[in-house]
């Protein structure tokens, strides 16, 4: 019997509350589609409250009874984009040759989002407002991309390659898990095994599962909203979700609905959830944490629906009475569970085996797997016209006057660029914090764009960091400001002690204004969140989605070589070595040697787009020693000679600030000698590398240029904020082998001042003269004095090699 015949009221439904014929028709479900008694009560009641005119009620049963259709098929679509290598939209059962010899797909989660997404898209509908959706568990993309076929709102990509016919949908099955590669090196299919850039309507990967809880409650504007589709696995997986409410506020938001899909479940167990008392337990921890929650059925799109528009309802009503001044912050965050089990509406649910491969073995070998398949694939078929039918129904846009899914507001966000103030230029040889003149840069950069929301992300002190005059113009986001600190409801500083959490917090503002500052050593446990941004950003402008959010900042200051008091847990340089082995056209590191380099690099950065840079900037005080055009010319080229001389027997490079002083005492020295060098500071390693696509070439220096900038004409020394070995590398094309040296960090450290740091890693001006010596073969006993000497050779005091 086709599952859209007539049929009894659902066994799980109570008698109907309504004589009304197309409710009833509702009740009775589709498919494995279902409505329990709490759900038909819970829609009878909005029902009765939003349409209360006859046409407007027969519209959205019409839209509820569509959303059963479609959700069906939207399952029957993902099972067989598992499965199958042949589509037929008749129903007919498929044989073996029909089925994929290696199927491939996170399958229980992909079924357990088709009925969120299509009560996302119902909700839409029903309402006449197109919402922004985004969902962290991006390995459930085979639902958002059936359904996106289904419903015809794919991107140019898709649009091309699939349609709803036996063809178009055997191509996506085809497509799923394709894993080849073409000649240029890209993957052949559009398809990928997570959300990626040619997904309609994808905001970011969700490779890494929790980021998207932290992420969503800063990310819609007011007079936007957002769904966010969350998962019980991600929240053990990534703490610090449960502060969403503390950040929360009408003036600068819209609403925002997390919805976290519960199906038990992780890869090979239960979720910790599961095992602590299920959603009983996170009830009580929601409402502890300042929520409101709200449970449905996972299984239902129109428990789904109800969910969306009931909690944007409560939200606004909060909101109407905090700016009545009759409620306190936080407010009450309303927070969908959608209770399911793992794979629901086909065989094999609920067990390990739904989160990949629900039927264990395979259909195309196995008769028995097969059989299951058939049937399962049979339970969920929606006849052509009927789905034809239900789809059209949804598919209001036009009626509304609404843009697609796939165009929701923060599917491409483009803010204006920022007004840039006047830059400033501090005199030369002036003791200067590089940090304090990011500092006066970014909130004069604040005040000239009031129209761009800020946000900045601070995981520790603000103040320790020199960002002082940011903090009192923007001030710490707090639900009970306290009087004579820097805190206010409104603020825009988002500060908890987790990194994740407040870089986030900037990553999400992708329409407004970002800065992320850190200690450095602290800063790496941002790199997964920084990671997939800027790879999702690469690939959108590699598929013609030129990302078009305001580049991002992250400065790690309280640095490796002015943290030593702290310990060799607060010196580490990895997060700068790692992001140098990023793409530099989405994730350059920049090293700005004074307070002109760093003011001068901060504003060049807000006038791009979609690119999240490493700025490793030091707090202390360093002497100033460009002007401004100087500043404007290593910007530019990431490299510039402080002093040339065509007689030079030596080279010196220097790779962040503290080691720009350094190669100054060197320089001195060997001027004493007699020994000409040139001195070159790198502001930008990553843009002298080679190009390793055509896509990351326009974003470096040509190699011409690098030749004519620095002539291959002596031996070469680097001093290095990071570890050598991997600047080393990136810095390929200046290396000349065994004329060259590179020093830096070697992994020593304690409880030490800057000049230890530098001696404990043969760092300071006495080593780079030494290395000198040996590439330039000079005479080390003419550079230094016995007492240097004996400290170079660790037999003597250190102190002899400290400059004052």
């Amino acid at each position: 019997m086709p599952v859209d015949d007539p049929r009894p009221a659902s066994p799980f439904a109570p008698a109907p509350l309504t004589r009304d014929p197309d409710f009833v028709a509702w009740t009775r479900g589709v498919g494995v589609i279902r409505h329990d008694p709490v759900t038909v009560e819970r829609v009878s009641r909005l029902l009765e409250r939003h349409a209360g005119d006859p046409a407007r009620r027969r519209d959205w049963l019409a839209h509820l009874r569509a959303a059963d259709r479609l959700a069906c098929m939207g399952m029957w679509l993902v099972a067989h984009m598992t499965y199958a290598r042949r589509v037929r939209l008749d129903g007919e059962p498929l044989g073996a040759d029909d089925f994929k010899p290696t199927p491939e797909g996170h399958t229980g989660g992909a079924l357990n989002m088709v009925p969120a997404y299509v009560g996302y898209l119902a909700a839409n509908a029903i309402s006449g407002m197109t919402r922004s959706w985004m969902m962290g568990q991006g390995h459930c993309v085979a639902a958002i991309d059936a359904v996106n076929l289904l419903t015809d709102n794919m991107g140019p990509a898709h649009g091309a390659r699939y349609g709803l016919d036996d063809a178009g949908l055997t191509r996506l099955v085809n497509d799923f898990y394709r894993c080849e590669v073409s000649a240029d090196g890209y993957p052949v299919s559009p398809l990928g095994s997570h959300v990626n850039a040619h997904t309609a309507g994808g905001t970011g990967e969700g490779g890494y599962l929790g980021f998207a809880g932290l992420q969503y409650v800063h990310m819609p504007l007011p007079g936007q909203s957002l769904v966010a589709f969350l998962s019980d696995g991600a929240f053990e997986e990534q703490r610090g979700s449960d502060w969403a409410s503390r950040w929360w506020r009408p003036d600068d938001s819209g609403p925002v609905v997390p919805v976290m899909i519960a199906n038990g479940r992780r890869i090979d167990q239960r979720t910790t959830m599961s095992q602590s008392g299920g959603t009983d337990w996170f009830e009580d921890h929601l409402v502890l944490n300042g929520f409101a929650p709200l449970t449905i059925d996972g299984r239902d799109p129109a428990a789904f629906v109800w969910a969306i528009l009931t909690a944007e309802a409560e939200l606004a009503d909060q909101a109407e009475l905090a700016r009545a001044g009759r409620t306190r912050y936080p407010l009450r965050l309303p927070y969908v569970i959608a209770e399911t089990v793992k794979g629901f509406g086909f065989p094999g649910a609920g067990t390990n085996a739904a989160h990949n491969l629900p039927l264990v073995d395979n259909p195309a070998t196995d008769a028995a797997a097969r059989d299951a398949f058939n049937a399962g694939a049979r339970a969920l078929h929606v006849p052509e016209g009927k789905l034809r039918e239900a789809i059209a129904t949804l598919n209001t846009h036009a009626r509304d006057a609404r843009v697609r899914e796939r165009d929701h507001p923060l599917a491409h966000p483009h803010p204006d660029l920022p007004t840039l103030p006047e830059p400033r230029e501090w005199p030369l040889g002036e003791p200067v914090s590089p940090m304090a003149a990011i500092d006066a840069t970014f909130a004069a950069l604040v005040e000239a764009n009031p129209g761009l929301r800020v946000r900045v992300g601070n995981p520790d002190e603000m103040r320790s960091n020199r960002l002082n005059r940011t903090l009192d113009l923007l001030q710490h986001r707090v639900t009970e400001p306290e009087d004579g600190v820097a805190e206010s409801l409104h603020g825009a500083v988002i500060t908890a002690l987790n990194e994740e959490a407040v870089v986030s917090a900037a990553l999400a503002n992708r329409q407004g204004l970002n800065l992320v500052a850190s200690y450095e050593a602290f800063a790496v446990k941002m790199l997964g969140a920084m990671r997939q941004e800027a790879i999702f950003a690469r690939h959108c402008r590699e598929a013609g989605r030129e990302p078009g959010w305001l580049s991002v900042p992250v400065l790690a200051s309280s640095h490796t070589w002015e943290n030593g008091k702290n310990e060799q847990s607060h010196q580490d340089p990895t997060l700068c070595e790692a992001w140098l082995g990023e793409m530099d056209d989405v994730a350059p590191v920049l090293f700005p040697v004074d307070a002109t380099s760093a003011a001068t690099a901060l504003q060049s950065l807000y006038a791009t787009r979609g690119r999240i840079a490493v700025m490793v900037v030091p707090k202390g005080p360093v002497p100033v020693c460009l002007d401004a055009e100087q500043a404007r010319r290593l910007d530019e080229d990431g490299l510039l000679c402080l002093r040339h001389d065509d007689r030079a027997r030596l080279q010196l490079f220097a790779i962040g600030a503290y080691q720009l002083i350094e190669m100054r005492h060197a320089l001195a020295r060997l001027d004493a000698a007699g020994v000409p060098a040139s001195l070159y500071v790198i502001q930008s390693p990553g843009r002298l590398r080679e190009a390793r696509d055509e896509q990351e070439a326009p974003a470096l220096l040509s190699q011409c240029r690098l030749s004519t900038l620095v002539p291959e004409v002596a031996p070469r020394v680097f001093l290095a904020h990071c570890r050598p070995e991997p600047l080393a590398g990136v810095l390929r094309p200046l290396d000349t082998g065994t004329r060259s040296r590179f020093l830096g960090y070697r992994n020593r450290g304690g409880t030490l001042d800057t000049f230890g740091m530098l001696f404990a890693n043969r760092a300071t001006w006495a080593h780079v003269l030494e290395a000198a010596s040996e590439v330039a073969e000079l005479d080390l006993d003419a550079l230094l004095n016995p007492a240097e000497r004996d400290a170079l050779a660790g037999e003597g005091e250190p102190e002899a090699l400290r400059f004052t």
